[in-house]
């Protein structure tokens, strides 16, 4: 071989060895499954009840979206809750009657403010599980109550 090729073909295998390296791509790394992250929302819970025409208490019925006990439990999913005093849901929320499923209870009462919005409550619940936790807060109980109460014959109820 000519002593002059030599360095022509060291240099034609570097320029080869370059090219073949700036077109190599390596594998993609493999696929890390993380876990979700953590949920923190913000929920509210509370009773509904029909105020009573004879005992001046309230029994449980079930309305809107409540158990049959009158239970009631709703994220409030999508509130921002900033920085800001009058953000947080214990200012910024209040619970309202809408609608009662009963034609002998369904006249709105004012028990713990229910006309203009019962204010929230922080009773220090939480509810965890793996990739979900909610901040509780408490409302009501609120009451529908009756168009007329019969004339009743019991004595009144003492307490």
């Amino acid at each position: 071989m000519d002593p002059r090729a030599l360095p022509f073909t060291v240099l034609a295998i570097l320029i080869a060895a370059t090219t073949l390296a700036n077109s190599y791509s390596p594998p993609p790394p493999p696929t890390t499954v993380y876990p979700a992250a953590k949920t923190v929302e913000a929920a509210v819970e509370g009773m509904v009840y029909c105020q009573s025409c004879d005992k001046q208490h309230v029994s449980f019925y079930k309305v809107f979206q409540t158990d049959s006990y009158g239970h009631f439990y709703g994220e409030l999913k999508g509130l921002k809750m900033t920085p800001h005093f009058l953000d947080h849901p214990l200012h910024a929320c209040r619970a309202k009657l809408v609608s009662s499923p009963r034609e002998d209870c369904n006249l709105f009462s004012n028990i713990n403010n229910a006309l203009d919005g019962a204010s929230l409550r922080y009773e220090e619940k939480r509810l965890k599980w793996t990739n979900y936790e909610a901040v509780v807060y408490a409302a009501g109980p609120l009451a529908f109550r009756p168009d007329h109460c019969p004339e009743s014959t019991a004595p009144p109820p003492t307490y």
